[in-house]
């Protein structure tokens, strides 16, 4: 038995994902045809900008909201699977219904982040046809920006193009990137085995907290409250990374677009807006999203001070393996990284 009622998930997603009056226009069949064309032109200045190489070539889709949240849904489903044999072989009574409420959690979530992403490199989450080397583009939420923000489409495309062409090539110019990013993945799934203390510990990190007038859920919501120690240890050594390769994939986008975008500077400070938006400070925190907009903001302070202390090619020694790869504390201080890796 699944511990997780995916089809619930997919169907929640789906629905709270809604949908783009435009989904089904001329809009967005021309976007989807450009699409291709777009990736292409990114990925040449991406492979250019970062000097790592641009090989094969992944399928480019442009998708609508419902689409990209049962994809993601699927793609979830798979990555879990060895922790939900772990839960089910465990499991009592009332396990159907805790995975119907889990199913419900998570297509929430989902539906919540289909709202709002603009693209995905999902080789990562693998579609599981073998290839696990895709694009995805919303094009309802790239449609809904550029009329909201009266951005240029042929600008807006291309800047959003090279973040996610920059995110293809950290994980496929970088051989040894996607093995060790499943394998903090697989560490999450050992470390997940039942702690009979952790209502115990829990209780005594809520004393603590209160005693020292800290909130008790931080960045990483209740993700990190839940987490064992072995747990937040890995879950340190994954935020860490996300922040090199989101603030790295942030940095080349902005400094290609600075150079050939006329809008680049106004779509920038719009993004930057729109990750600081207030309005669901709680359910960022909740959930664990709030880590995600620090990443942003973390990695390319990160990617910037280093340029100042040793120049952009410096950032060339992170690719030489997992153990060059900075630490959370070396992501705030990346002075303390340059200094390591010499």
């Amino acid at each position: 038995m699944s511990a997780v009622h995916w089809p619930l998930a997919a169907k929640v997603g789906a629905r709270l994902a809604g949908s783009y009056p435009l989904e089904g226009t001329y809009h967005f069949a021309l976007l989807a045809r450009q699409a291709p064309g777009v990736m292409a032109q990114a990925a040449a200045l991406a492979a250019e900008e970062t000097g790592l190489p641009w090989t094969g070539e992944p399928e480019v889709a442009v998708v609508t909201r419902a689409q990209w949240a049962r994809a993601n849904v699927a793609a979830f489903g798979r990555l879990l699977a060895p922790a939900e044999a772990k839960v089910a072989s465990r499991s009592g009574l009332g396990s159907r219904l805790a995975g119907r409420l889990l199913g419900a959690e998570v297509g929430a979530l989902v539906g919540f982040l289909a709202r709002r992403v603009l693209g995905q490199y999902e080789l990562v989450l693998p579609s599981g046809n073998g290839r696990g080397d895709k694009v995805m583009l919303v094009g309802g939420n790239l449609l809904a920006m550029e009329r909201r923000h009266q951005f240029r489409p042929a600008e807006f495309r291309l800047w959003v193009a090279l973040h996610e062409c920059t995110h293809r090539l950290q994980f496929t110019a970088v051989p040894w990137m996607r093995p060790y990013f499943l394998s903090l993945v697989g560490q999450l799934v050992e470390a997940s085995a039942a702690d009979d203390g952790r209502m115990a510990r829990l209780a005594g990190e809520m004393r603590e907290a209160a005693r020292r007038g800290r909130p008790l859920l931080d960045e990483t919501g209740l993700m990190g409250l839940l987490a064992t120690p072995q747990q937040r240890q890995v879950i340190d050594r994954v935020q860490a990374l996300m922040s090199f390769l989101e603030g790295h994939g942030h940095v080349v986008m902005d400094r290609i677009g600075a150079r050939l975008l006329v809008t680049q500077e106004r779509m920038s400070r719009v993004l930057k807006a729109r990750r600081r938006d207030g309005r669901h400070a709680a359910f960022l925190r909740l959930t664990g999203l709030e880590m995600k907009l620090q990443q942003y903001e973390r990695g390319e302070r990160f990617i910037l001070g280093v340029e100042r202390g040793g120049g952009f090619e410096a950032l060339d020694r992170a690719w030489e393996g997992p153990e060059s790869l900075p630490t959370l504390e070396e992501i705030r201080e990346p002075e303390r990284w340059l200094a390591r890796v010499g």
